[in-house]
């Protein structure tokens, strides 16, 4: 008789095996190894500006800090999205919140509830996934403002709510619990005033300081921190505040009248795992100055490296899946004078933009 329970217990396994296999193997954030892991112990990828792409649709354009779009990064594995907002005016005269590139009339990415409508849509697709966006709130929109444009796409369902607005959380959620709980976006804005209305809007320097995020030199990235201003330069402090660590690691380059852009023929290194001002490197001497590693960074280019080769060793990822493969290379761009002359147009409209703003003074 045990011997026939043995056997009856044995012929089943090949049934249960499956779903025990999935179970062992489920991915949060394109690794089965993060899903036990707090928010706020994990290396998160950042495409910085992500909204602004420079591609063969808009002559590469130099304002452009990424080579492909949101949806693209996301399923590459980036998980924070950087994005600034501005206020402009529709054809009617209504006050509009689009995502713009220093000015609106330089690069204007549209409204900022249709970008928040795609990244929706990525969020409904793939549910063992948890997302960050920053906002870059360069009008200073009230938290009313940003809340219509959440309400409007729908995103707001997935929004992670923190127990104080006005603090930092003792412990961060693990990504499963996010997951499970379906709030699988944190959105932080810099710089907000919270809303009972909206409790998602997160200000970012009450749970983040960064480092310093203008740089033209390979051999100044800097981990000090730089925002926000009451613990600058104060690594001891910035750490004992309890806030996550967001390391800025891009360049620019210098063009005429001082104008900076991204420095592309410099990204090659600039995301690299080695190398002087590489991202490996950079991440390294960071984590020896704070005894952990970068909670978030944000590069441009971020195919380019690839940089998610830094994260995952950061994280001690060596089984990503669910990825999807981009070129790690810089995308070839013609080289026939009308394109030469529409990117020194580029430059020239961030000119006459910086121009007419502080003609107006803005």
């Amino acid at each position: 008789m045990f011997l026939k329970s043995v056997a009856q217990a044995v012929s089943i396994l090949p049934f249960l095996w499956p779903s025990i296999s999935a179970q062992s193997t489920t991915a949060c954030n394109n690794s089965p190894s993060l899903c036990d892991r707090a928010y706020n112990n994990i290396t998160h990828l950042g495409a910085h500006d992500s909204a602004f792409v420079r591609n063969s649709t808009n002559d590469f354009s130099t304002s452009g800090n990424q080579f492909y779009n949101s949806t693209v990064q996301l399923d590459a594995g980036v998980r924070l999205l950087t994005v600034q907002v501005h206020q402009a005016n529709s054809s009617t005269g209504a006050t509009e919140w689009h995502l713009c590139h220093t000015s609106c009339d330089l690069f204007d990415a549209g409204k900022l509830s249709d970008w928040l409508t795609t990244v929706k849509a990525w969020l409904d697709a793939n549910t063992n996934d948890v997302v960050t966006i920053l906002i870059v709130n360069s009008n200073n929109a009230a938290a009313s403002d940003l809340g219509g444009q959440f309400s409007t796409s729908g995103i707001d369902k997935y929004g992670y709510v923190p127990p104080s607005s006005t603090s930092v959380p003792t412990t961060w959620p693990t990504l499963q619990t996010l997951i499970s709980n379906n709030t699988r976006l944190m959105t932080f804005v810099a710089s907000i005033t919270p809303s009972t209305a909206y409790p998602y809007l997160m200000d970012e320097f009450t749970f983040i300081f960064e480092s310093q995020f203008t740089n033209t030199s390979p051999s100044n990235f800097s981990c000090q921190p730089n925002r926000p201003s009451s613990i600058a330069n104060q690594p001891t402090a910035a750490l004992n505040s309890g806030r996550m660590f967001l390391m800025n690691h891009f360049l620019d380059s210098e063009e005429a009248f001082g104008i900076l852009v991204p420095d592309v023929d410099a990204v090659n290194v600039t995301n690299a795992q080695t190398g002087t001002g590489s991202l490996g490197g950079q991440m390294s001497t960071c984590t020896t100055l704070y005894g952990k590693e970068p909670n978030f960074v944000l590069v441009d280019f971020f195919n380019v490296g690839p940089a998610i080769a830094s994260v995952d060793a950061a994280n001690g990822v060596t089984d990503a899946t669910g990825r999807e493969t981009v070129s790690a290379q810089v995308p070839q761009q013609s080289t026939n004078s009308n394109t030469g002359l529409r990117n020194s147009g580029s430059i020239f409209g961030v000119v006459v933009a910086v121009v007419v703003a502080v003609w107006f003074g803005a």
